[in-house]
């Protein structure tokens, strides 16, 4: 079968890294690659040996079955494997997917208040605090690079760098317009207000994704501004770059360091570029993109969250959970960004079969 020479392959080159690793002949670039890649391969190696396991054992069982004193046995020990190599079969399948190249990257979150005023910037707001505790959870590493905030505590946009194993894989698909109803406090007669934000989440990009030559950035230096008088530097600290051949551009005035300022605009520019050059080769495959559980559009409307029912509800799958409150707080965001894999997961597999 082909599909046992496909997984014979992949574990005999498990075995060749594991020679080359332990041959002392590998130079420290060398061997950072195939340790790398043999990483990569360890769980889908472990999984075939699984599988392979389990359909020696319903051979060996199927032989048992013709023993009168081993069949009643071997039968039920038979039915169990019969519902768990399928099981392990489609597991299989999913680890062999092709892989994003950008998975395993940290990502930078971006978000921003959309329509609805005050309202708008308190959601934004709460939003960027529910991706800060669910990096807590996760025990990822979640540093503020940017908060643009205003008298009442909202957030007009503020953007962070998360960091941790598998962190854009598991927040890509947060990238999109999240809608909140509610009574704001500030609303007297209790009617329900309908606002936005958008969600941005993009792969971080290190120097070898992205080339930035100097001609093409233009450097404006200029002096910080905060709310209400507050937070103003004295000096010219701030930094804008922006990026000519695209127009991307990118402003940071949280530091007092104009060096430290540029340092964390680049690598917003650096994970904007990239994103903007990924963007540009799934247009390409717009076909596939169909398949895709989100466009990553930002102007896609992707999820609700209506307070006075209680629930949250993903437009892209039809999910709706009645834990708002466990959302928001960052507790049951999984039930959320589970199922969106999964999606994911299900349709990428239908179009390669």
């Amino acid at each position: 079968m082909r599909e046992n020479e496909k997984y014979a392959s992949l574990v005999a080159r498990q075995e060749e890294l594991t020679a080359l690793m332990s041959s002392g002949e590998l130079d420290p670039d060398a061997f950072t690659k195939c340790s790398r890649e043999y990483a990569e391969l360890a769980p889908i190696v472990e999984k075939i040996m699984e599988l392979q396991d389990a359909r020696t054992e319903q051979a060996d069982l199927e032989e048992l079955i013709h023993d009168p004193e081993m069949r009643d046995m071997a039968e039920k020990e038979s039915r169990a494997l019969q519902d768990k190599i399928p099981t392990l079969e489609q597991e299989l399948r999913v680890l062999l997917l092709p892989k994003d190249a950008a998975d395993e990257k940290n990502a930078i979150l971006e978000v921003r208040a959309g329509t609805g005023g005050d309202e708008a910037s308190l959601f934004a707001a709460e939003l960027f605090r529910m991706y800060q505790r669910y990096a807590d959870l996760q025990g990822w590493r979640f540093e503020v690079l940017s908060v643009s905030d205003n008298e009442l505590g909202g957030y007009k946009e503020a953007t962070a760098l998360i960091s941790g194993k598998g962190v854009f894989a598991r927040l890509k698909f947060e990238s999109g317009v999240h809608r909140v109803q509610r009574v704001p406090e500030t609303e007297s007669g209790g009617r329900i207000h309908t606002s936005a934000a958008t969600v941005a989440v993009l792969p971080e990009a290190e120097e070898v994704d992205v080339q930035i030559a100097d001609k093409d950035i233009r450097i404006d230096i200029f002096r910080s501004s905060g709310p209400g008088g507050q937070s103003v530097n004295t000096t010219d600290s701030a930094v804008r770059i922006t990026h000519l051949p695209t127009g991307i551009v990118v402003s940071q005035q949280d530091e007092k360091s104009q060096h430290k300022n540029r340092a964390k605009a680049m690598k917003v520019l650096m994970a904007r570029i990239y994103d903007h050059e990924r963007a540009q080769v799934d247009a390409v495959r717009s076909a596939d993109r169909k398949s895709q559980v989100g466009s990553g559009d930002r102007s896609e409307r992707i999820r609700t969250y209506n307070f006075p029912q209680g629930r949250v509800t993903d437009h892209r799958i039809n999910l709706t959970l009645y834990k708002v409150d466990r959302v928001i707080d960052g507790e049951a965001l999984d039930e959320v960004i589970g199922p969106l894999i999964a999606e994911d997961q299900a349709m990428r597999l239908a179009t390669m079969t």
